[in-house]
């Protein structure tokens, strides 16, 4: 006899598990209320992640967050799809939510160049500068925001279905996007603990068009700031240091001249980062170059 047995064997270990994805309304409340028990009596160690429905704000969303507090929901999908004005203006959207209240996976966020779901968006530097402002406040809030994810990931560059999309490829070869390379960039460099960053003790979300976040690195001993440039003028900033740190460190520079500027097959590295060594003394002054996202990795003093 043949015998064949499907599945894994072994448990998964799974630890979230998402109900629905851009559903909204009441229909959707009541259909999340019976998979959230079915799922909670089978396995409660598996964290739920409920759905917002397909947009940052208006009635839809407004409801949804309201109905999923009332059920004490334990992590809330956001979805945004936006213009770049509105990453940059909303970079401390999570600065005062609720502690109390559901956590964020920031599931599904893409600056669009054109118009959501625009075939014409572009991959293009001021949608990634935008989205690495935004993102500094999806960092400085991870006690609230506890997963983030881009999306889409992956096109074809002959068979796909919606712009932008961080990853491009072909039957030969691939490239990643301006956006690939912030989110390469705030991946590489997330250090062990956020700590705060602040101009005139207010977090940098926007003051004189600059957006950061900083964090310690417990596990090579550095200091990591991310500070994002959003104007076309340069800025020159002191930094006023609690921590000892050593006289020199890394600096990391991605930035273009061109708002417009993409990468492509031809050109895959059009817009990608340049590191340098950069000495600081007492009173560090850096001069951050415009439109771009820096990140300086400064060692600690033991």
């Amino acid at each position: 006899s043949i015998r064949a047995e499907m599945g894994h064997p072994e448990p998964f270990n799974m630890k979230y598990i998402g109900i629905g994805n851009e559903q909204w309304g009441p229909e959707y409340i009541a259909r999340y209320k019976v998979f959230e028990k079915a799922l909670k009596d089978k396995h409660p160690e598996i964290i739920i992640v409920s759905g917002s429905g397909p947009f940052p704000d208006g009635e839809m969303f407004e409801y949804g967050m309201e109905e999923l507090k009332k059920l004490n929901a334990e992590i809330v999908d956001e979805h945004y799809y936006r213009n770049p004005e509105w990453f940059l203006e909303n970079a401390d959207r999570y600065d005062n939510y609720d502690r109390n209240g559901p956590k964020i996976f920031a599931g599904e966020y893409a600056a669009q160049s054109v118009a959501i779901a625009s075939p014409d968006n572009k991959n293009n530097w001021e949608c990634a500068l935008s989205e690495a402002a935004f993102m500094t406040g999806l960092e400085r809030n991870a006690d609230l925001v506890h997963l983030t994810s881009y999306a889409p990931l992956m096109a074809h560059a002959e068979g796909w279905q919606w712009t932008p999309d961080l990853i491009w490829f072909n039957n030969l070869e691939s490239y990643g996007t301006a956006n690939y390379e912030v989110q390469k960039l705030f991946s590489n460099n997330a250090g062990t603990q956020v700590i705060s960053i602040t101009m005139d003790d207010q977090p940098l979300t926007g003051q004189d068009s600059l957006y950061a976040t900083a964090a310690l690195d417990n596990k090579t001993n550095e200091l990591i700031l991310k500070v994002v440039n959003a104007s076309g003028q340069a800025a020159p900033v002191t930094l006023n240091l609690d921590t000892q740190v050593n006289s020199s460190g890394t600096m990391t520079v991605l930035r273009s001249n061109d708002p417009e500027a993409v990468n492509s097959f031809d050109n895959p590295e059009m817009v990608s980062p340049q590191s340098t060594e950069i000495q600081f003394d007492e009173t560090p002054s850096v001069e951050f170059q415009a439109k771009s996202l820096t990140v300086l990795r400064i060692p600690m003093r033991s």
